[in-house]
C-alpha cells in the first residue's frame, strides 16, 4: 500500500483530506501537524484523536516553535514586516515552515507522496507546493481540494457521508491560530464590504481602562516584560495575553495574491503588532537616516519574498545578515499604554538614543553651530537645485 504524509491541522479541510486519501485513493494516510505555536496541549491532543478517528495510520506533532522564532519570526521583527503596511504575516511565515517541516518528515518516513488541504485559489498551495518541489522534487504532490474544487459546504457533506459529524455552522470561518497571530476567513471576507462580526475573531473584550506595558529590546529582540527577562517566544505569549484582554489586534487585509487576484482576509495579532510598532519607533531614536532607509526597503522586499513562498532563495540570507547587522544598537524600552481595542506608543528610553539634547533640540535654540555655520550649510545645500533654476530659468510661480 502506498503511504502519503499529509499536513494536517485538524481543520476541515485537511479533515476531508484524510477521509478521501484512505476511502477513494486507498493511501496509508500519516498524518503530521507541525506545531508553530497558538495550540494548548489539550488542543494537540484533541487533534490527534480526531487524525486517529478519520483513519491516520500514524499521527505525528513535531513542535517548533522556538525554531520558528529564530529562522523567521525575528527576522520579521527587525525588518518591521506588515503587508501593505497592515498584515504581520501571520500565517504566511508560518506556512512556509510548516511546509518545510512536512517534507522532512515525508522523506525520513519513505513517503510516496504528500498531500495539503489547499484550495487552487489561494497563496497557501503555492507556498506548499514551492517547498516541496524544492526540497523533495521526487515526491508526489496530491491536493484533493484543489483538484476536485470543492466548496466548503461539499467538503462537509462528503464527511457527514461517511459518518463524520462535521457541524457546518462550525465550518463557517475558517481560523488559523498561531504564535504569530491568528487568521480568520468567512463569508464576509469574499465581500469587499462586510466586516467580520466581533464574535469571529478569537479574542473578546475583557478588560476596560489602561494597562501601561514596559518592553525591553536588547539588540532588536523583546528579552522582557516590566522588567521580568525571558526568552522571546515567552514574551510573545505573554504580551499576546495581556493584550488580547484589551481586544486589539483586529484588522483586515486587503491584498494581491501570488496568483493575481485580490483576496482579503481578517486577522487577530495583538502581540505582533505591538512588537513591531514598539521596535520601529525604538528604531526610530537608534539608527541613522540611511540604516532606517534602507531597512525599510529590504524589509518590505524580505516580507514580500516571505509572503509569497520565496523563502529558500538565497538572496533571503543575505537580506537576514544585512537586517540583523542593523540591530547592534537597537536597545532600551518602549512602554505602551494597552486600551480597548488599540494602544499607544508613549515613549522610550535607551542608552543608544541619538536624540541627544547634547548636539542640539529641535526647533529650539542652536547651541552645537553658529548661525554662520548654519548659512553656509543651506548655501552649499541649495547649490544644486540653484544652478538648475538658474540654467533653465525656472519661476515656480
Amino acid at each position: 500500500m502506498k503511504k502519503v504524509v499529509l499536513a494536517y491541522s485538524g481543520g476541515l479541510d485537511t479533515s476531508y483530506c484524510l477521509k478521501y486519501l484512505k476511502n477513494e485513493k486507498g493511501y496509508e494516510v500519516h498524518t503530521v501537524l507541525i506545531n508553530t505555536g497558538g495550540f494548548d496541549e489539550a488542543e494537540l491532543a484533541a487533534i490527534e484523536e480526531r487524525a486517529y478517528d478519520l483513519g491516520s495510520a500514524q499521527h505525528t506533532t513535531l513542535t517548533i516553535v522556538d525554531k520558528y522564532y529564530d529562522k523567521a519570526i525575528k527576522y520579521l521583527i527587525y525588518g518591521n514586516v506588515l503587508k501593505n503596511n497592515t498584515y504581520p504575516l501571520s500565517v504566511s511565515a508560518e506556512r512556509v515552515f510548516q511546509a518545510m517541516e512536512a517534507i522532512k518528515y515525508a522523506k525520513s518516513v519513505g513517503a510516496d507522496a504528500i498531500a495539503h488541504g489547499s484550495t487552487g485559489a489561494g497563496n497557501d498551495q503555492i507556498r506548499f507546493d514551492l517547498i516541496f518541489q524544492t526540497i523533495a522534487p521526487e515526491i508526489e504532490i496530491i491536493t484533493p481540494i484543489r483538484d476536485l474544487k470543492l466548496s466548503r459546504q461539499e467538503e462537509v457533506a462528503y464527511l457527514q457521508a461517511n459518518g463524520v459529524e462535521y457541524s457546518w455552522e462550525k465550518a463557517q470561518y475558517s481560523i488559523n491560530k498561531g504564535l504569530w497571530g491568528t487568521s480568520v476567513g468567512g463569508k464576509e471576507t469574499l465581500t469587499s464590504n462586510l466586516p467580520l462580526p466581533s464574535e469571529a475573531y478569537p479574542s473578546q473584550l475583557q478588560r476596560e481602562g489602561e494597562e501601561k506595558v514596559t518592553l525591553h529590546f536588547e539588540k532588536g529582540e523583546l528579552v522582557g516584560i516590566n522588567n521580568k527577562m525571558d526568552t522571546p517566544v515567552k514574551n510573545i505569549i505573554l504580551l499576546e495575553k495581556l493584550a488580547s484582554a484589551f481586544a486589539i489586534g483586529r484588522d483586515m487585509h486587503v491584498g494581491d495574491t501570488i496568483i493575481g487576484i485580490k483576496g482579503r482576509v481578517g486577522f487577530e495579532a495583538a502581540a505582533p503588532l505591538i512588537i513591531i510598532k514598539a521596535h520601529h519607533l525604538l528604531e526610530k531614536h537608534t539608527l541613522g537616516k540611511w540604516q532606517q532607509h534602507w531597512k525599510e526597503q529590504l524589509g518590505n522586499w524580505y516580507g514580500m519574498l516571505f509572503h509569497e513562498g520565496q523563502f529558500l532563495d538565497p538572496v533571503m540570507r543575505n537580506i537576514e545578515t544585512f537586517l540583523e547587522d542593523t540591530q547592534k544598537t537597537v536597545n532600551g524600552t518602549v512602554t505602551v499604554a494597552l486600551k480597548p481595542y488599540h494602544f499607544t506608543l508613549d515613549g522610550i528610553e535607551s542608552d543608544n538614543d541619538l536624540m541627544n539634547t547634547g548636539f542640539g533640540q529641535y526647533g529650539e535654540m542652536n547651541n552645537a553651530w553658529t548661525a554662520d555655520d548654519a548659512k553656509g550649510f543651506i548655501k552649499i545645500l541649495g547649490n544644486a537645485q540653484n544652478i538648475f533654476s538658474s540654467v533653465n530659468k525656472e519661476t515656480y510661480v
